[in-house]
């Protein structure tokens, strides 16, 4: 049985979407399965692993955590839209270059809590520490996510 739907309309990556969703869908369900946008990854859906998240508004929040109708009108971005015309963004190369990575799931989750941080003015310290200690990562041991970070803050925080 089908419950109560609405009208949710967000732009996602700088393109406009609208679609009808039902009122109980998770905001990362309605970017992954509706729009297709599934670099978005859900992981425990409970807002402890960070998987899933994405920035909302310019922050960083976490998608499981949020229904799609309260995203209704919101500017959204993904890790789709960090890497242009073929160029990783500086924070996906500095990932590369320094091994911050190995299975990938929690990676862009990662990147866009870092992104979302640089752009708040975040002092870097903190931001190492506060970030990964919110995201959960089976593979690395957070060394290598921690280099690729420090790699990154420079540029990030002259955007």
């Amino acid at each position: 049985m089908k419950g109560e739907t609405r009208l949710v309309s967000v732009t996602v990556n700088g393109r406009r979407h609208e679609a009808e969703t039902e009122v109980r869908t998770l905001l990362s369900d309605f970017l992954r399965s509706e729009l297709g946008y599934t670099g978005t990854h859900v992981g425990c859906e409970h807002g402890v692993c960070g998987a899933c998240t994405v920035l909302l508004d310019g922050a960083a929040v976490r998608s499981c955590l949020l229904l799609a109708p309260q995203a209704d009108g919101a500017e959204i971005t993904t890790i789709e839209a960090l890497a242009s015309e073929g160029d990783l963004h500086p924070l996906q190369e500095a990932f590369h270059r320094e091994h911050g990575l190995q299975c990938g799931f929690c990676t862009p989750g990662i990147v866009m809590a870092v992104l979302g941080e640089s752009e708040a003015g975040r002092d870097l310290d903190e931001v190492v520490d506060d970030v990964l200690a919110g995201h959960l990562c089976r593979c690395t041991g957070y060394v290598n996510i921690r280099a690729a970070v420090r790699r990154a803050w420079p540029e990030l925080t002259r955007r």
